[in-house]
């Protein structure tokens, strides 16, 4: 009885594919939890696609992927004077945001990014008179920028690229290879147009693995079920049951990320309102599940356990068998599951 990913694994391959297609030279980026398929997986899949390259969140990242993806890895995480040396072989790319970063890596494999409209890191257009000398005793691969999600300013990510292209041209430092996050197929093609001495290569993680949200599902298995009645006491914390009912015990709890959630962006009213009404359901121990039975989601009956939840089915729902499994509506990037089916 598990917590399982099911795939389908031909409609998955193929938006891998149109992804490919829409974005010649793509970089597919392999970070965290392998955006729930873990990394060797995601390793043989940029392999299928005819991936040279695969980007990493981290060096430790790196150091593990390394014997899956024989092709270059270019780590995301900045280098740090000072970090923890981590052995990497000479196919490691390390990605720089800082004039000390690129002098702190003499003869390594070096991508520099520059500061975007996100704040997050990377050089300055102060920065780039310095970066002459500095880039003499590297090896540079590129240059790269990381764009916001959303722009609710009406900003152009176009113009933003275009405008440190400019800038990098006008400091007479190499253009050959640009690598980008977060742009559309057709505003890549625009830069292309209007930079066609650089290669743009587009890092993509979420839209390529992620993109088709029918291509994959998340069950857990009922491991048991127990028939409640009004007040009857249950669980750890031996609470009340507020009416009758049953209890269903399903595979996937903490350890797998169930009853983890990340912080999210609010826009509006309405997103806003639920929000608030969630927050105020948690106040007094009601807590919606990701679990799914009967066509609804189903409340946690106490916080979920560190590898079952237990839910709360009211007396008129008839409830699930031993054996089924239900839907979980879970975030990929922060769950880890039992086993993966492909079908």
């Amino acid at each position: 009885m598990a917590l399982t990913l099911y795939v389908d694994t031909a409609r998955w391959r193929a938006h891998q594919q149109s992804v490919a297609e829409q974005f010649p030279g793509l970089v597919p980026v392999c970070k965290g939890n392998g955006y729930g398929f873990g990394h060797e997986r995601l390793s043989e899949e940029a392999i299928r696609l005819g991936s040279d390259i695969l980007a990493v969140g981290t060096t430790y990242e790196a150091a593990r992927i390394k014997d899956w993806f024989g092709g270059d890895l270019l780590v995301l995480t900045p280098y740090r004077l000072g970090e923890e040396p981590v052995p990497l072989p000479d196919r490691a790319i390390r990605s720089v945001s800082s004039v000390e970063g690129v002098r702190g890596l003499v003869g390594a494999r070096v991508v520099i990014e520059v500061m975007s409209s996100m704040k997050r890191h990377g050089v300055s257009e102060d920065d780039l008179v310095k970066l002459h000398s500095a880039i003499d005793d590297v090896r540079l691969e590129g240059f790269a920028i990381h764009l916001p999600l959303d722009r609710t300013d009406g900003s152009d990510g176009v113009q933003e690229v275009h405008a440190w292209m400019e800038r990098l041209r006008a400091a007479r430092l190499p253009l050959h290879t640009m690598f980008v996050s977060h742009l559309k197929a057709a505003e890549l093609a625009r830069l292309r147009d209007e930079f066609p001495q650089t290669r743009f290569r587009a890092r993509i993680g979420t839209r390529l693995w992620l993109g088709d949200h029918e291509a994959t599902e998340y069950r857990g298995a009922v491991l048991d079920v127990t028939r409640i009645a009004k007040g009857e006491r249950f669980g750890y914390r031996q609470n009340k049951a507020s009416e009758d009912g049953h209890l269903v015990v399903v595979a996937g709890g903490t350890s797998h990320g169930v009853g983890l959630e990340a912080p999210k962006a609010m826009h509006g009213v309405m997103p806003r309102a639920k929000g608030v009404a969630r927050a105020g359901l948690a106040t007094i121990n009601r807590n919606l599940s990701p679990f799914v039975w009967a066509g609804k989601q189903r409340w946690f009956a106490e916080p979920p356990h560190m590898q079952v939840s237990i839910l709360f089915l009211p007396g008129d729902v008839a409830p699930p068998a031993v054996g089924d499994e239900l839907v979980a509506h879970l975030r990929h990037t922060t769950t880890q599951f039992d086993r993966v089916v492909d079908r």
